[in-house]
C-alpha cells in the first residue's frame, strides 16, 4: 500500500512510522487526492477521528482512518499557516467528517472548503472567537 501511495503521490508526501501508526503528511493541495486514494483503492472505509493541533505558526489537521475489514489504521496530517486556516472538506468521502469538521470550525476557527453545512455546532451563533485556539482570551 505505501509503495503505491509513494508512487502515485511522489514527493508530495512524507511517510513516517511510530509504534502505533503509519503517518502520511502532505500539503492541502494533495490532501483530497491522498485521502481519496486511501479510501477508494486501499479500503480505508472509516474516519475514526479528525482533530487539529494549534502550533504557534500553523494549524495541523490529523485524520485517523481505518480499514475495518482489513484491521488496518493510518494517520494523515496536513498543515497550513495560522492566517490561512483552511482545508478541503472530507465529507464527501466520509460523511462522519461532517460534525468533526464543524467542531474544528467552531472551536479552532478552521474552515473546510466545500463543506455542505459549515456552521457552529457547540457554541452559540453569537459567540466571539474560537476557545481551543492558544491565543483565545477568556473574558471575565
Amino acid at each position: 500500500m505505501l509503495q503505491d501511495i509513494q508512487a502515485v503521490m511522489g514527493d508530495n508526501i512524507e511517510i513516517s512510522q511510530d509504534k502505533h501508526y503509519t503517518c502520511i503528511s502532505t500539503g492541502t493541495d494533495n490532501l483530497l487526492a491522498l485521502l481519496s486514494r486511501l479510501k477508494e483503492v486501499h479500503g480505508f472505509n472509516y474516519l475514526a477521528n479528525l482533530t487539529a493541533v494549534d502550533y504557534p505558526d500553523r494549524f495541523e489537521v490529523i485524520y485517523h482512518i481505518h480499514s475495518i475489514p482489513d484491521n488496518r489504521k493510518i494517520m494523515v496530517k496536513s498543515s497550513v499557516s495560522r492566517e490561512e486556516a483552511q482545508f478541503p472538506s472530507a465529507v464527501f468521502l466520509w460523511p462522519g467528517a461532517d460534525w468533526q469538521e464543524r467542531e474544528l470550525f467552531d472551536l479552532m476557527g478552521i474552515s473546510f472548503q466545500n463543506h455542505p453545512n459549515l456552521i457552529r455546532i457547540l457554541l452559540p451563533d453569537d459567540f466571539e472567537g474560537h476557545p481551543l485556539r492558544k491565543d483565545f482570551k477568556i473574558k471575565g
